[in-house]
């Protein structure tokens, strides 16, 4: 009886381990696990945006990594972090969102995108270069709960 009684216990343990390592974790959870979001997810909370992120979405996140910010000119996200700028920075940050979800493979050269911020984005393809305006995406179709993000190599700007 102990035996089977442990036996079904561990069963379950294991059957619950299992479950939890399936399940996705939501855009916001998925680029801290990265590491290489610290500044994108810094702004996105000094902007308002993290509880958006996380909701159930979906949303396709274009995700410039910190070294993409620390390619803007110096003291730019500084200002923007500030308070007086929360909307300029919700602005550029919700220019790198679009509705939906877009997976790389539905991406077209000359292809165009409303974003969440409301201005469109543009597409090209040369060879195995893919961009988003002026951005590389560098790495795509990263799944989450509520979405997917792919990797840039630069901050885009609104028009």
């Amino acid at each position: 009886m102990k035996k089977t009684l442990l036996a079904a216990s561990m069963g379950l343990l294991i059957s619950a381990s299992a479950l939890a390592g399936s399940m996705k974790a939501d855009i916001v959870d998925t680029a801290s696990e990265a590491g290489t979001f610290k500044t994108l997810l810094a702004a996105a909370d000094a902007a308002g945006l993290v509880e958006t992120l996380r909701s159930a979405g979906p949303f396709t996140v274009f995700a410039p990594t910190d070294e993409a910010f620390a390619k803007l000119p110096a003291g730019t996200v500084e200002s923007l972090l500030l308070p007086e700028n929360k909307d300029q920075l919700a602005a550029v940050l919700t220019y790198h969102v679009l509705p939906g979800k877009v997976m790389a493979s539905q991406v077209q050269d000359k292809g165009m995108a409303t974003t969440v911020q409301g201005d469109t984005v543009d597409f090209s393809i040369a060879g195995e270069a893919v961009m988003i305006d002026a951005a590389k995406i560098v790495a795509t179709d990263i799944e989450a709960s509520n979405g997917i993000i792919h990797v840039i190599d630069s901050v885009i700007l609104p028009n």
